[in-house]
């Protein structure tokens, strides 16, 4: 290596690989050191509650890079070793053994973990949390020989999950407090749509439902208590009620931190020689003017790129709209914006909703589209890029007439 700069990567998932490798392209010949605390290789992690939960995809097949790769692009990769405090003022990163390691820059890729819930029997043998691919893998190992899975939660992992244990013919039940799936995160419009999906799947779905305890038989989870007494029967129970970011190391470091380590469009935090990215970076959007946090793929994935530039001093904005997807049963979805619960008027759909063939749009009061959404149509991915990006108001007759191309609804 021909300079005798180092960058740090705290965080050994898909966003911790991509900083490394677009460090690489863009002729980056310092050293790289990735500190992950788990023992795997990085890996993506949306097939953990997909295809590698339904049986289609092993970890090879969703690991980032191989060891050679790491070896021959001279990255430092050092698995099961967790960061435990930054010093910024003397550029260095403690490990647990007491050492240091000292850095030029130093990015920021902690992830988040899943929220726990503080019930009674929530520690029992048998209740399962998925984030990691190991905990993804004993869940599989419990419904191999047993039946009766019980969600709590309907967000995006706990219903994935639920998908695929029914492939497995288990018997699913999910417990929502919310009125639907997905409220909080597609409103109650398109929340129907993966309710009623569930349901016709063969999912015992219930909303509005507020859970009390794990019941144990000696030391394993036996069922869920709900407020009212019933005890639902359950071999194992999965508990998918969100995630925290773990910011932990930053705040204590003095970098500011709100719901996320806040940074601006170059992902740049507060501390000039440190980038933050993923699940764990509350980005100023340049486009929808707007500090944002998602939990997503598409930001670990491609927020990399501009990190590494910040990193290099180069000027840099992240620009790309929220983005995510999912497969549940026989329903592929894309969604791509941003209209958080309660910030927008209302929601236009064309196609048709009962097949599950269609397009919606979330439009605030101006009729301008916030977000769109595709369900098993995959042509049209980019005109509600377009649509969304271009901050135009529609007209929602047009919008909702599938017979007028979406480049001519505006109003």
């Amino acid at each position: 290596m021909s300079t005798n700069r180092r960058f740090v990567i705290v965080g050994g998932g898909l966003a911790g690989a991509k900083i490394a490798e677009a460090l690489r392209d863009r002729d980056f010949d310092g050293e790289i050191t990735v500190l992950s605390e788990e023992d795997h290789l990085p890996y993506e992690r949306p097939p953990l509650s997909k295809e590698f939960f339904a049986g289609k995809k092993t970890l090879p097949e969703f690991t980032v890079h191989d060891g050679e790769w790491f070896r021959d692009h001279h990255i430092d990769l050092r698995p099961g070793t967790t960061a435990t405090a930054i010093d910024p003022a003397a550029h260095t990163v403690s490990l647990p053994d007491g050492s240091t390691i000292s850095y030029d820059k130093l990015a920021l890729a902690t992830g988040s973990r899943s929220r726990r819930l503080d019930i009674p029997g929530s520690d029992a043998e048998g209740v399962h949390y998925v984030r990691t691919v190991d905990q993804a893998a004993a869940l599989l190992r419990t419904l191999a020989a047993d039946k009766k899975l019980v969600v709590i939660g309907a967000g995006w992992i706990g219903l994935e999950i639920a998908a695929s244990a029914r492939g497995f013919d288990v018997d699913v039940t999910v417990l929502e407090h919310a009125g639907l799936p997905l409220e909080s995160t597609l409103g109650p419009e398109m929340g129907e749509v993966f309710a009623a999906l569930h349901r016709q799947n063969g999912v015992d779905l219930r909303t509005g439902t507020d859970v009390s305890a794990i019941s144990v038989d000696g030391d394993h989870a036996a069922g869920v208590t709900l407020s009212d007494g019933t005890v639902i029967p359950a071999d194992a129970v999965l508990i998918a009620v969100g995630a925290l970011p773990n910011t932990e190391l930053a705040s204590e470091a003095g970098i500011d931190v709100d719901n996320g380590v806040l940074v601006d469009a170059g992902l740049q935090s507060s501390d000039p020689d440190v980038v933050a990215v993923g699940d764990i970076a509350a980005a100023q959007h340049p486009i929808l003017n707007a500090r944002i946090r998602v939990e997503h793929w598409a930001n670990a994935l491609n927020q990399p790129e501009t990190a590494a530039d910040t990193m290099l001093g180069r000027p840099a904005e992240y620009v790309r709209m929220p983005y995510f997807f999912t497969d549940q049963y026989d329903l592929g979805m894309e969604y791509v914006g941003h209209a958080p619960h309660g910030g927008y008027s209302r929601v236009v759909t064309r196609g048709d909703v009962d097949k599950r063939e269609f397009l919606a749009f979330w439009l605030d009061s101006a009729n301008k589209v916030l977000a769109g959404m595709n369900v098993n149509i995959w042509d049209a991915g980019d005109a509600i890029k377009e649509l969304v990006a271009s901050s135009r108001p529609v007209d929602p007759e047009r919008l909702a007439d599938p017979e007028i191309p979406l480049a001519e609804v505006s109003a």
